[in-house]
């Protein structure tokens, strides 16, 4: 994926998304844009396969954001079916199997393994069903894609890392905590923060963890800092939050102090409090909002057999398909800075929610009261 397209032509998002009203619309001619498609009414079900609950978002954010994005499009009407594979490829390819006996109209799917799931999602598209691919780029016949710039989002770890070391980037060595293998957005987030990082500082140890646990994570800090010397690590790159989590309580384990800055992704509640607290430098925030209306608007679109030109801000190539009609969306850094302005304002969390009576005093050093 070509990150700097993404960045350049993410900021019509916002305009591809109001006239995806006109396109869904439409009726008419674009009934039959898509070859097999038909002039489906309201009543459409919508397969949701999210992959894992390890992560706090999918449960709290992306599901709920998705029937309601799936019910206000189709005025109440449609449904959403929805099957959590926790992480389990095999599952969730028996889940895809199920939709289709359940005779869904379309499926959203955010795949465990990109490469595993290609074989059900031809079973799918065998089927009459169209795929939307949701926040990972699966392999197989989709019909569309939607995500972050997920090389952005590496650059923009890698930027406030650097940010945070200042001159002190090459004073020791810094750790990589990369994200799992069969993550397909994993190696877009690492190649992106690499893009930042390499020949600015010293990289001691690079771990890729598996299923981005954060017990992985800790067990992967604690041999980096037996391996590297508690004294010498100087920062250390996180690919996400939850695995933030595992670090920072190798390097308390250890007995490192101060901490060294940490980065993260995805602001989960316990990423912002730490970061509230001093503990981590930053997350990157994902306005789950828009990629959820693109999902639930491609999905919506392509069960009535309409097209989906007014949503997409790009093309993407994935490693069996070539152009797929896709919608990215930028992050943003969210550090101590502007949490007030990223999360709060949103409404994703409460001043409540963050300052607890442990961070009551270090909410009111940043004006979150």
């Amino acid at each position: 994926m070509n990150a700097q397209l993404g960045r350049a032509v993410v900021a019509v998002a916002a305009s591809a998304l109001a006239a995806v009203s006109l396109t869904a619309c439409g009726g008419g001619d674009d009934a039959d844009a898509r070859p097999g498609g038909s002039a489906k009414g309201d009543a459409i079900k919508v397969g949701l396969l999210l992959p894992e609950d390890q992560t706090s978002r999918y449960e709290k954010f992306d599901k709920p954001l998705i029937e309601k994005e799936v019910a206000m499009l189709t005025r109440g009407k449609g449904e959403v079916l929805y099957a959590n594979a926790k992480q389990a490829a095999t599952a969730q390819s028996a889940q895809v199997d199920a939709m289709i006996a359940k005779k869904v109209d379309v499926l959203i799917i955010d795949a465990v393994d990109s490469k595993a799931i290609a074989g059900a999602i031809r079973k799918a598209k065998d089927a009459g069903i169209p795929v939307v691919a949701y926040d990972r780029l699966a392999e197989g016949p989709i019909d569309a894609y939607t995500s972050f710039d997920n090389e952005d989002v590496g650059t923009v770890q890698g930027k406030s890392l650097l940010e945070a070391l200042g001159d002190k980037a090459k004073d020791g060595q810094i750790v990589m905590m990369n994200g799992s293998v069969i993550d397909p957005n994993a190696k877009d987030f690492k190649a992106g923060a690499h893009a930042v990082l390499d020949g600015k500082v010293n990289v001691g140890k690079e771990y890729d963890t598996v299923d981005w646990k954060p017990e992985n994570a800790n067990a992967n800090m604690a041999a980096a800092i037996s391996a590297l010397g508690k004294g010498k690590i100087v920062g250390v790159y996180s690919a996400n939050d939850g695995m933030a989590g595992g670090i920072i309580s190798a390097l308390k384990a250890a007995g490192v102090s101060p901490l060294p800055p940490v980065t993260g992704q995805d602001a989960e509640l316990a990423g912002v409090q730490r970061i509230v607290a001093g503990e981590q430098f930053m997350t990157v925030y994902k306005r789950y909002a828009p990629e959820a209306a693109a999902a639930s608007e491609m999905a919506v679109a392509l069960a009535r057999g309409e097209r989906i030109d007014g949503i997409i801000n790009q093309l993407v190539d994935s490693p069996t398909t070539k152009r797929v009609p896709s919608m990215l969306v930028p992050g943003v850094a969210l550090t101590k800075s502007n949490v007030k302005t990223t999360v709060v304002d949103d409404g994703v969390y409460t001043i409540a929610e963050i300052c607890t009576d442990r961070l009551k005093s270090a909410c009111e050093e940043i004006g979150l009261k």
